[in-house]
């Protein structure tokens, strides 16, 4: 969903009043925004034409990158035929990879030096997806004239941090920029996913090459029982018990120091040491290593008892192996759907003729406009959450609503949801879902969130949705029913025959944008006959498993899947959900001829006919 133009003009306008006013003339900007605005000013960056600085020496063979790769060749691919660039950059703002699905974009993004080896820190481009993303900390999202200076106003980037889970550092941000009226919410959704894929990938590479280096330590152990074992990397230092009796504190220091060079060494021999008493040992071992780096080292000492031998000549069979470990590949499942998410349009589900609709939107509407705390109740898949976010920014076209998963939320869990509701100056809806999957410790989270939400001044209403939990079970969310002045209650797909149209063509043109389909009369009579226990979300799967069959034309009877012919109320088993199909390709294959359907089932006539009338077969 494009930034509304209202909300953009009034950025240029409070953009425009700092330049000329500073600091107070940023009133109802983002603390976080007007921060990097004051930075940028200080940083002494030229408005028109900000001068960056290009590093040739880029490491692209770092374990960031080599983590990140996995994850950037999976969003590259599911973002082919989207307008963006896809972005790596070091802890310094320099561009590390670029990864453009859109060439029209990426040579854009060339004009204003976003490209491999150039510096994009905020001193030196003023605000934008990277430079304020390190100096803020968090994710970042700046959208045209949200940017200090003019040449990246056509643009909208999206940033943030890749953090190593193991030590807290930022390694690194991934970017996502694209023109500014194509900029989407869920590409801040988006690329805070992915880089969380990326660090979880920063986590597994290091947990790999430990396992690795400690799996290697204990063979040449137990190999090497009466020889000294080390085992080196950069927080891991172990030695045998032959070791520390063969060599002292010191020179075992001295073992190590000498392992950490030969790390970095690609020779394959082995390799002699004189320690400070005199004597001369010669080291043997095996590398671990993970793309590019030496992630750790395991040696065999050997104090050399022959003095008429040569140190320096190598010892045949003997010397530096290499373990090398096998690249990480991890793209979350997750980060993909969004990605697909971000390719559907939004298409409005509020219009509606049913009686039952109209009553729940007119309720909802009266609601959001006098702030009145809103539980909204119905099944699930009828399109809850999204109709409460669609009639808000309806009536409030440049406020913002914050979405919020109760199943995870934790009781004193450190977010900064609170920060962002806190700071809100434009309109702002919070919507806790699916309050009824919170736990003991979640519920306890929301209420203290609505506590705060009904005692605050900001412009703030909240809303909370429950799926097909009963109101009468004794489930902890109850305890947060106190909180709500309003119920709503949004009718299932069964009881909105009149819209059951108007709903099939708003689904087709979103999963079939552009293409001539339709359904036939008698695929559009199925599809009003079946009760659609999983509503508007499974006739959504109804129709993509059509369009497989049939990606253009007249969507038949045929096409839907087999569940659609049938009218039970019941849940089915596995067993009864494969039987239901058999009959009803057993009756398509026999023309409706049943008793030569129950022929080719091997069933009775008598049986068919009973199951017929079990599942509600209409076929």
């Amino acid at each position: 969903m494009p930034q509304s133009q209202s909300r953009l003009l009034r950025t240029a306008a409070a953009r425009a009043d700092f330049l000329e006013y500073g600091r107070q003339g940023a009133a109802g900007v983002p603390d976080v925004l007007a921060a990097s605005w004051e930075r940028s000013q200080r940083a002494g960056v030229d408005i028109d034409r900000p001068v960056t600085d290009f590093s040739a020496d880029l490491d692209t063979g770092s374990r960031l990158v080599r983590c990140a790769e996995p994850v950037l060749d999976q969003l590259g691919s599911d973002t082919a035929d989207l307008p963006l660039v896809i972005a790596l950059t070091d802890n310094q703002a320099r561009l590390i990879q670029r990864r453009d699905s859109s060439t029209a974009v990426g040579r854009l993004l060339d004009r204003v030096a976003f490209s491999p080896g150039f510096n994009y820190a905020e001193g030196k481009m003023g605000t934008n997806g990277v430079g304020t993303v390190l100096e803020a900390g968090q994710a970042v999202s700046v959208v045209g004239p949200e940017h200090f200076t003019e040449q990246l106003q056509a643009f909208a980037c999206t940033g943030a941090p890749i953090i190593d889970p193991l030590t807290g550092r930022l390694e690194g941000v991934l970017d996502i920029s694209a023109l500014a009226e194509t900029w989407s919410p869920l590409m801040h959704t988006l690329v805070k996913s992915a880089a969380k894929d990326i660090g979880r990938n920063l986590l597994l590479d290091r947990n790999q090459a430990q396992q690795a280096l400690f799996e290697t330590y204990l063979r040449a152990d137990t190999r090497s029982t009466r020889q000294a074992v080390f085992a080196f990397a950069d927080s891991v230092s172990m030695a045998n018990g032959a070791a520390q009796a063969v060599f002292d504190p010191v020179e075992q220091l001295a073992v190590r120091e000498y392992a950490t060079f030969l790390m970095a060494r690609s020779d394959r021999v082995s390799e002699t040491m004189t320690l400070q008493s005199g004597r001369v040992i010669r080291i043997r071992g095996t590398r671990i290593v993970s793309g590019s780096d030496t992630a750790g080292i395991v040696v065999i000492a050997e104090v050399v008892t022959d003095q008429a031998c040569d140190p320096k000549i190598p010892v045949p069979g003997v010397g530096f192996a290499d373990h090398v470990l096998p690249q990480v590949a991890v793209a979350g499942a997750e980060t993909r759907v969004l990605v697909g998410d971000l390719r559907r349009p939004h298409v409005p589900i509020a219009s509606g003729s049913s009686p039952g609709w109209m009553r729940a939107c007119s309720e909802l509407r009266d609601a959001l406009a006098t702030k009145a705390p809103t539980i909204v109740l119905g099944e699930t898949g009828t399109g809850k959450f999204t109709l409460v976010a669609e009639l808000f920014h309806a009536d409030h076209p440049g406020g913002r609503s914050v979405s919020v998963d109760a199943s995870q939320l934790q009781s004193g869990a450190e977010s900064d949801l609170d920060a962002l509701l806190n700071s809100a100056r434009e309109q702002t809806l919070c919507i806790v879902r699916n309050i009824d999957q919170a736990s003991t410790e979640g519920v306890e989270r929301i209420d203290e969130l609505f506590t705060t939400l009904g005692a605050t001044t900001a412009p703030v209403a909240f809303a909370a949705t429950v799926s097909d939990s009963s109101l009468d079970s004794d489930l902890p969310f109850h305890a947060l029913l106190g909180h709500f002045e309003v119920a709503v209650t949004i009718p299932p797909l069964r009881c909105r025959t009149e819209d059951l149209t108007l709903i099939v063509n708003r689904v087709l043109g979103e999963i079939a944008p552009g293409r001539r389909v339709r359904l036939s009369p008698q695929a559009l009579q199925t599809i009003t006959q079946y009760t659609w226990p999983r509503n508007v979300s499974q006739l959504r799967e109804a129709l993509t498993h059509a369009l497989r069959s049939r990606p253009v034309g007249e969507i038949q009877n045929q096409d839907l899947p087999s569940y659609c012919q049938t009218r039970s109320r019941k849940n089915l088993t596995r067993i009864e959900a494969a039987e239901r199909d058999a009959i009803i390709a057993a009756l398509r294959e026999t023309g409706g001829n049943r008793v030569a359907a129950a022929e080719h089932l091997g069933m009775a006539r008598s049986s068919l006919y009973r199951k017929l009338r079990s599942y509600g077969i209409t076929a």
